[in-house]
């Protein structure tokens, strides 16, 4: 019987958490499909692993059972995967990075270069990722390093540098009646519906809403998408607003948008991220000191 990591990881999930729906936040999947990889790994297995309630999900005995070592061998897997990925990379001579929409902005150029100097015959593939893996593959293994949005999701598991901060701005539709506005106090904004990041990517979705800078005035989404494009689209056709760091304004300038400074919300930063494996790992130490080294001084770069 073949079983897919992936069902066991959503097991492990929902035996932690104790609920689907938390358990789908920490996966940045919907319920329903979570609920649908439970099924489907209970009847390939042909046990109960849960008893149901409005309560929540407890375990069963064989759920217990499976519960006790699941972890050692999705442990083993993660090590194999990353060192094979990890020798194909290495033998390529490649650095993966991931990166959200922006990277480290006009940063990002002069870090690969002076990797490049460094470690003559290598490259860094940058990978760009969508906004509903905060993490820009870095938790999945499927990157060596990673430059962030701060705070995202798993945060206190990795390693991570704090490089730049910059402020938060608000995109507006460009016939917006606040787009007119030199700067615009965040509380004016707290009625407006936003375009917002999927539901399961947790706390960084809040970040770019501000929800914990409202007073506890709930927020209304107009709108959810994952890629740049979808959220300028959504902007642009009236259908919300959002914050974005001061940088968005040159890195997705588009017609329809406009670009305005926020006051009564906190900056953005940027960090890059590694995980603690790779400590021992001297390509993606130099990748870091690169990073570090060519991090912007503070108020460089940044529009004000």
């Amino acid at each position: 019987m073949d079983v897919d990591t992936r069902l066991l990881r959503c097991f492990l999930a929902v035996a932690e958490e104790g609920t689907v729906t938390r358990a789908a936040e920490r996966l940045y999947v919907s319920q329903p499909a979570l609920t649908k990889q439970i099924r489907r790994l209970e009847t390939l297995l042909g046990v109960r692993l849960f008893s149901r309630s409005r309560d929540g999900m407890t375990l069963t005995a064989s759920g217990r059972a499976l519960a006790e070592q699941a972890p050692a061998l999705l442990a083993g897997w993660d090590r194999a995967l990353r060192g094979t990925r990890s020798a194909a990379a290495r033998e390529a001579r490649v650095l993966r990075v991931g990166f959200l929409a922006g990277a480290a902005n006009e940063a990002t150029p002069h870090i690969v270069a002076a990797f490049a100097r460094h470690r003559p015959g290598w490259r860094v593939d940058m990978r760009q990722a969508a906004w509903s893996d905060p993490t820009a593959g870095l938790a999945a293994a499927d990157v060596d390093a990673a430059l962030l949005r701060l705070p995202f999701p798993g945060q206190d598991t990795l390693r991570v540098e704090v490089l730049f901060a910059e402020p938060r701005w608000v995109a507006l539709p460009a016939a917006h009646p606040l787009a007119a506005r030199a700067c615009i106090p965040f509380r004016d904004l707290w009625d407006e519906p936003f375009v917002a990041a999927p539901p399961e990517t947790g706390g960084w979705r809040d970040h770019w809403l501000a929800a914990d800078e409202r007073d506890g005035r709930p927020v209304r989404i107009g709108a959810v998408t994952d890629q740049p494009d979808a959220w300028l689209s959504a902007i642009a056709n009236g259908y919300g607003i959002a914050l974005a760091p001061a940088s968005s304004a040159r890195f997705h300038a588009r017609p329809g948008v406009t670009y305005r400074p926020v006051s009564g919300v906190g900056p953005s930063r940027v960090g890059v991220a590694w995980t603690p494996a790779a400590d021992s790992d001297p390509v993606v130490r130099d990748f870091v000191r690169c990073c570090l080294d060519h991090r912007p001084a503070p108020g460089e770069g940044i529009t004000s």
